[in-house]
């Protein structure tokens, strides 16, 4: 577990995701994100074999999920999250800790994911991670309203 975990974690359980989880995920997706990922996206991870997991509590309540998207020589983390009722509490370390762990079995020496340029919060997360800036990609998001917005392109070193 990575040392950027300074205060106790709730009790957790780690399950690769299911189409059965879906309906909650996408309630979450809804509330926490201005454009959500849909069903479909989904779907088609899993379809696809992409790795994803769940977290769930003690009461099996959902607190967080993951999504990636492995290549060659490298991982691309589309989707993490923590339910808004979790966030604050390691949550996102250890998923991050986990996706790490993924790579390490893959033989995948890289992890790349891009943030949004406004999700201080997120930024910070990857950064005391270890996560480097390396990069722009300008309007990758879309908004509801207005201009898209940038994303900032982020990666780490895994040691295989």
């Amino acid at each position: 577990m990575s040392a950027l975990l300074e205060r106790r974690l709730p009790p957790f359980d780690a399950a690769a995701m299911r189409v059965p989880d879906l309906t909650e995920i996408i309630a979450v997706e809804h509330q926490t994100y201005p454009v959500p990922w849909t069903h479909g996206n989904f779907v088609d991870s899993l379809a696809a074999g992409y790795p994803a997991e769940v977290l769930r509590g003690p009461r099996a309540e959902l607190q967080g999920y993951w999504v990636a998207m492995p290549g060659v020589d490298e991982m691309h983390l589309l989707n993490i999250t923590v339910v808004p009722a979790w966030q604050g509490r390691g949550l996102a370390v250890v998923m991050l800790d986990r996706l790490v762990d993924e790579c390490r079995r893959r033989g995948l020496p890289q992890l790349w994911l891009e943030v949004r340029v406004g999700n201080a919060r997120a930024r910070e997360v990857y950064q005391r991670y270890g996560f480097a800036e390396v990069g722009r990609r300008r309007a990758y998001y879309p908004v509801q309203q207005g201009p898209r917005e940038d994303a900032i392109l982020m990666s780490l070193s895994v040691a295989v």
